[in-house]
């Protein structure tokens, strides 16, 4: 077995504000019906892959999926803020077509005024991911349960690229998940946006 570590980033189930475009941020929704059964089919598929340690943001949407992966595995759900999803200040709860309106030009590039700045969620995230592989152990697997816009940008630091080019990595869809691989002092991604178990992957690029 390969002492390197795996990190496994999960995003939550399927919300009504998901389904209604709207803008979510720090408040605290619950999943929806679809969102409750999309985390109870997830949470089966990743019990399989035997995880070492979970973690999750602590609203609700995201500690509501981890515990469906908790129950199958009998892996005790741990809770860090660190995981909260990116403060969205004046634009939690409004729609995509309300935000482009009164914020035509802040909207595309995601620039929320009074929210809070992708740099300092990109810090709080990777230091949870940290504090996470501290408890797990060599060649083992963390599942990281969390937020889309959060996850992007953990992913992205974690991969070296800059907050500003987060967007080369497309989105996760609801209870989909990344699967990142530390080859040395650097990481890899193995799986992006997958909603079913991998084949084995050969780490080996020699053939």
């Amino acid at each position: 077995m390969s002492d390197a570590p795996r990190v496994l980033f999960w995003r939550h189930g399927r919300t009504a504000w998901n389904v209604e475009k709207r803008f979510q941020g720090q408040t605290d929704i619950d999943l929806d019906p679809v969102g409750h059964a999309q985390a109870e089919r997830a949470g089966r598929l990743l019990a399989t892959l035997r995880p070492d340690t979970v973690i999750a943001s602590d609203l609700k949407r995201a500690a509501d999926t981890a515990g469906y992966l908790g129950r199958s595995s009998g892996v005790p759900v741990e809770f860090d803020k660190g995981l909260r999803e990116r403060f969205g200040g004046s634009w939690e709860g409004l729609t995509a077509a309300e935000l482009a309106e009164r914020w035509p030009a802040e909207h595309p590039r995601m620039h929320i005024p009074d929210g809070e700045h992708i740099s300092e969620v990109g810090d709080r995230v990777v230091a949870a991911v940290d504090r996470g592989l501290a408890k797990t152990p060599p060649g083992g697997l963390l599942v990281i349960v969390s937020h889309g816009a959060a996850l992007r940008v953990g992913i992205s630091r974690m991969l070296g690229v800059p907050d500003e080019r987060r967007e080369i990595l497309g989105p996760l869809s609801n209870c989909c998940w990344s699967v990142l691989q530390a080859r040395g002092q650097t990481w890899r991604l193995m799986e992006h946006n997958a909603a079913s178990l991998p084949e084995p992957v050969v780490l080996s690029d020699d053939a």
